[in-house]
C-alpha cells in the first residue's frame, strides 16, 4: 500500500468487515494507523462559540475507549471556555495514508482532578512548565520574548523541584460518543461510508451515501 498521498488507494469496506462495537472498529482501525501515520492520534475537535460560530483545531487524543476519548488544554484558552458553555464536540481523524477517516460526536465533560493529575505526571518536565508558563489564547506581543520571558519565569519557579504539579487552569476532557462514522476512500469518489448509532444495548449500523 503506498504513502503516496497522490496515489489513490481503492479498498472496499463492506458491512461485514465491521466489528459492532464502534470502540472495537475504531482500535483496529488506529492500531492499523499507527503502522503507517507518524501521529495518528492527531485528531481535529470542532466546537462553537456563544453565537453558534464553529472553531475547529487539531489536539493529541490521549485516551479512547467505552469511557470516551479524552484530551487536555488549558482551561482559561477557548476551546475550554465553549466546551464550558456548550458541552458538546465534534471529532475528526483523517489518515491520507489509508484514504480513512472516521467522525465521532457526542456530549463532553471534564475529567476529574485525580485523572487530570495522573495524565499531568506523565508529561515531560518541560512540558509541565510549559502548562504553567503559557496563557492559553491570550494576546501577547508580536515577539515571542513575552512567551519566551513567561516560560523562563516558570522554569525559575520551580528550580529543584523534582514534581511539578499540575496548575489549577490545566486539565482534561473526556467525549463520550453517540456518535460514530468510518469512511473509507474508493476511485471516482464512491467512498464507503458507515454510521454507528446507539440502538437499546448496542449500536445499529447503516451505510451512508458518499
Amino acid at each position: 500500500m503506498s504513502s503516496d498521498y497522490g496515489t489513490k488507494i481503492d479498498l472496499p469496506l463492506d458491512r461485514d468487515d465491521l466489528d459492532p462495537d464502534p470502540f472495537v472498529q475504531f482500535d483496529i482501525w488506529f492500531e492499523r494507523a499507527a503502522e503507517v501515520v507518524e501521529e495518528p492520534e492527531a485528531v481535529c475537535v470542532a466546537t462553537v462559540d456563544s453565537e453558534g460560530m464553529p472553531d475547529a483545531r487539531m489536539v493529541l487524543l490521549k485516551g479512547a475507549g467505552p469511557e470516551g476519548f479524552r484530551f487536555f488544554t488549558n482551561y482559561g484558552g477557548v476551546k475550554a471556555s465553549q466546551l464550558d458553555a456548550n458541552p458538546a464536540a465534534a471529532m475528526v481523524f483523517f489518515w491520507p495514508q489509508l484514504e480513512r477517516q472516521i467522525r465521532i460526536r457526542g456530549p463532553v465533560e471534564r475529567l476529574s482532578a485525580e485523572d487530570s493529575d495522573a495524565y499531568f505526571a506523565s508529561r515531560g518536565r518541560n512540558s509541565r512548565i510549559g502548562a504553567w508558563a503559557s496563557p492559553q489564547s491570550t494576546v501577547i506581543p508580536d515577539s515571542r520574548e513575552e512567551l519566551d520571558r513567561l516560560n523562563v519565569e516558570a522554569a525559575e519557579r520551580f528550580e529543584g523541584v523534582e514534581d511539578v504539579a499540575r496548575p489549577p487552569h490545566w486539565g482534561g476532557f473526556v467525549l463520550k460518543p453517540v456518535q460514530f462514522e468510518f469512511w473509507q476512500g474508493r476511485q471516482a469518489r464512491l467512498h464507503d461510508r458507515f454510521r454507528y448509532l446507539p440502538d437499546g444495548s448496542g449500536w445499529r449500523i447503516e451505510r451512508l451515501a458518499p
